[in-house]
């Protein structure tokens, strides 16, 4: 399964990562937007989902699940809106926006890892047992 690994003490808050990853997945440049959000200060801290699945069991239609990677997708397509997997995730890393009717999130794409001019973050492959598929 790939996942997102992050190191703070590396990050420099340049916002590069917000950048590529709204840019790609909303055509906009909007930190808003981006499914890897920097909280900016004397620390910076990264916050992106770790694929834990937890959204998995909170969703009431089932629309998230791991797709054939291990990655937590979500299926928009049959999403309601309801944003529990938002309000339940332990590491608040589940998005919304205002502007879209269904949450956003993290797919380990690798854009941000290969944007970042600190490797701050990076792609990894685990091996994660208990998979359930979308």
């Amino acid at each position: 399964m790939k996942i997102l690994v992050k190191n703070d003490d590396l990050c420099i808050g340049c916002g590069a990562c917000e950048e590529v990853c709204s840019t790609a997945y909303f055509k906009e440049n909007n930190i808003e937007k981006s499914c890897i959000q920097v909280e900016k200060g004397e620390d910076n801290k990264i916050n992106v989902c770790n694929q834990c699945g937890v959204c998995i069991d909170i969703c009431p239609v089932m629309v998230i699940g791991r797709n054939k990677s291990g990655v937590v997708r979500i299926n928009k397509r049959d999403c309601v809106g309801c944003f529990m997997c938002v309000g339940f995730c332990p590491e608040l890393s589940m998005r919304q926006h205002d502007d879209y009717i269904e949450p956003f999130k993290c797919v380990a794409c690798g854009l941000c890892a290969r944007k970042c001019p600190t490797a701050a973050i990076a792609i990894e492959d685990v091996e994660k047992e208990g998979k359930e598929k979308l």
